[in-house]
């Protein structure tokens, strides 16, 4: 009864340790191929992008851009508007690429800092989903399993198998 016990809780660890490694985080590249950069259209750009982009706590955004040419800047919604640095949150990063990994729902706003870069568009609104929730709030099916979810799963099955083989 001791060893069933023991494979039983072995088997609830490993399965958790699986679904933790199955669950991947995103790494976005803000603004795909024109980067972080005055935008030729003004802030539509990353408006657009934003759109685009499902952003969820535990992803990585990736700001490409040269050093002293830009800077990434995190800002309350006020100072996003104003383009200013008053309500700045934590510290300018000067070099990139800058990666930001989003730790909070919700909305969260950057703008560039150098020169007139923000009022000419080079800033960025995005809203943070739950990282477990889905791309669609109409969506109320579970999207089907990635094929990795699925490979873990058929060996754990088997590993399980194979052990209360041995033990039982």
């Amino acid at each position: 009864m001791e060893k069933v016990m023991r494979m039983i809780v072995s088997g609830a660890l490993t399965v958790a340790i699986l679904l933790q490694v199955t669950t991947a985080k995103t790494e976005h590249i803000v603004g795909d191929n024109f980067g972080w950069s005055i935008p030729i259209n003004g802030a539509s750009a990353y408006t657009m992008w934003a759109d685009a982009n499902t952003i969820k706590v535990g992803d990585t955004l990736v700001f490409k851009f040269v050093k002293g040419n830009h800077d990434v800047q995190e800002v309350s919604r006020s100072s996003f508007e104003e383009c200013s640095t008053r309500n700045s949150i934590g510290e300018a990063i000067m070099t990139g690429p800058a990666k930001i990994t989003i730790q909070t729902l919700g909305e969260h706003y950057y703008i560039c800092t150098v020169g007139q870069h923000c009022l000419a568009g080079q800033k960025m609104a995005i809203t943070v989903l739950a990282a477990n929730s889905s791309n669609t709030q109409a969506d109320s099916t579970p999207p089907p399993p990635s094929s990795s979810t699925s490979v873990f799963a058929s060996i754990l099955f088997s590993l399980s198998s194979i052990a209360l083989t041995i033990f039982l």
